[in-house]
């Protein structure tokens, strides 16, 4: 093998080191499901599948809905692990079905059970902390976490 070669392979294998690891760190960062337009959704589909937390407000540019999707997403991982998806509607207007069936009157935040459940409604911003000891209290939860299967 040439030194040429000996060059150009030394070269590849840098590059393919640098570009793996490169989307390692991309790939650490952990994101909930999130569906933008909870207007276009059947909570039923949920059921036994996953928790949805459905984040109401009159107007994407209600500071507290801001203040809300920032401290959802800055705690994604906990979010994942107790199988959480993040529904928002800031459409008034749309009178859709979970916007029917929940009912909300400006910002609210509605915590639901894998049971179908509504297990809670903040009309305030909530840490992700207090909504995973929310979560955490309720009996599926209490079995998955017996069951080993906290961290699916």
């Amino acid at each position: 093998m040439t030194v040429a070669n000996q060059v150009a392979l030394a070269f590849v294998f840098t590059s393919l080191f640098t570009a793996s690891s490169w989307a390692a760190g991309e790939s650490t960062q952990t994101e909930i499901p999130f569906i933008s337009d909870a207007g276009e959704v059947d909570l039923s589909e949920f059921v036994w599948k996953k928790r949805p937390i459905v984040v109401f407000a009159d107007s994407a540019d209600d500071p507290k809905f801001i203040e809300q999707i920032a401290l959802l997403e800055e705690r994604a991982d906990v979010l994942k692990s107790r199988d959480v998806i993040v529904l928002t509607d800031t459409s008034p207007s749309n009178l859709s079905d979970v916007r029917k069936k929940l009912r909300p009157r400006g910002f609210v935040l509605v915590i639901i059970s894998k049971e179908g459940a509504v297990q809670l409604r903040k009309p305030f911003p909530w840490d992700v902390r207090e909504i995973s000891r929310t979560i955490d209290k309720l009996p599926i939860r209490q079995r998955e976490i017996r069951e080993g299967n906290a961290g699916r």
